[in-house]
């Protein structure tokens, strides 16, 4: 089993390049949910929303979230109303919340209802979230403390970042299969998702934590750093925030004790030993994911650098 803990546009990009070389049912997706938030009575959860979507060939592709040709007439009819309409959801969208909060009502978990989801968009890649149990992203700010989709979508992270902090995460479970995933794991990939946003909330559950330590086999993180640019915001913006440089060095630092080796793009060939002088080996590949072809050989050098054989 290879394991992936991700994020969303990131995330899932790295989650279908491996999916293009190794049977999908040999690959686990322990998704972020701190992210979730509630929106007009609906329960929404982006990250795990858009690596069902783009496993499952729907995604729009520009935005890198959302349904491919959606529309949002629904949000224009709320807006006469005066409703806030600043979070996007799209009309084809707007069913899966449906379905999501109608679950939940029903006394249904997340991972019951993420694998309902993913079943019903024929996506074979096994997605687990990372727990049943809430857990909130807090960016602590200049405007004070924010829930992550406040601070990225509504302020467009243009808020000084002075902290975040994970509600929830010191009390929460690994969703059911979490551990067991881990423990049988032959590799555990952290996609190129933003290290605090994304991942950390990940790993600020205990148990996860102490499995993903504990576990005896390669660690390997890709970086969403490229030449000294986030390939998603608001990964720039949290690092520099945590005091962070906004740097692979920076990455394999804020990663530190977690991985052995971080992949980086043949843009920053120059810094590999800036990661190494934090303790991480470094592979040096191309990392951003253009088409098909780009796909293949970064998943294919991920699994090399693990010593696997597709």
């Amino acid at each position: 089993m290879i394991v992936v803990l991700c994020g969303g546009v990131g995330g899932s990009r790295f989650v279908r390049a491996l999916a293009s070389v190794l049977p999908h049912q040999r690959i686990t997706a322990v998704v972020n949910t701190a992210d979730d938030e509630w929106f007009h009575g609906l329960y929404v959860s982006p990250d795990p929303d858009i690596v069902t979507y783009t496993l499952a060939g729907e995604v729009d592709e520009e935005r890198g979230w959302g349904l491919r040709g959606d529309t949002f007439r629904w949000l224009e009819s709320l807006r006469r109303f005066g409703h806030d309409t600043w979070f996007q959801i799209g009309d084809r969208d707007l069913a899966t919340h449906l379905h999501r909060t109608r679950l939940l009502n029903d006394g249904w978990k997340l991972s019951a209802i993420m694998a309902d989801i993913a079943s019903s968009f024929r996506v074979r890649v096994n997605l687990l979230p990372m727990s049943d149990d809430r857990v909130r992203t807090i960016v602590e700010t200049d405007a004070g403390d924010l829930p992550f989709q406040e601070f990225l979508v509504h302020r467009h992270a243009a808020d000084a970042v002075h902290g975040v902090r994970f509600d929830g995460a010191a009390l929460a479970s690994p969703a059911p299969g979490v551990l067991d995933v881990i423990a049988s794991a032959e590799a555990i990939f952290i996609a190129p998702s933003n290290p605090i946003g994304s991942i950390r909330p990940i790993l600020a559950i205990p148990e996860l934590r102490a499995a993903v330590l504990a576990a005896l086999v390669p660690r390997i993180a890709v970086s969403p750093i490229v030449d000294g640019r986030s390939l998603q915001p608001p990964a720039g913006e949290m690092m520099t925030g945590l005091g962070y440089p906004v740097d692979v060095a920076g990455v394999a630092r804020a990663y530190a004790g977690v991985i052995d080796t971080l992949i980086v793009d043949t843009a920053d060939a120059a810094r590999a030993d800036d990661v190494r002088r934090e303790g991480a080996r470094c592979l040096v590949a191309p990392t951003i994911m253009r088409d098909e072809a780009a796909r293949r050989s970064l998943a294919e050098a991920a699994l090399a650098s693990a010593g696997i054989d597709p």
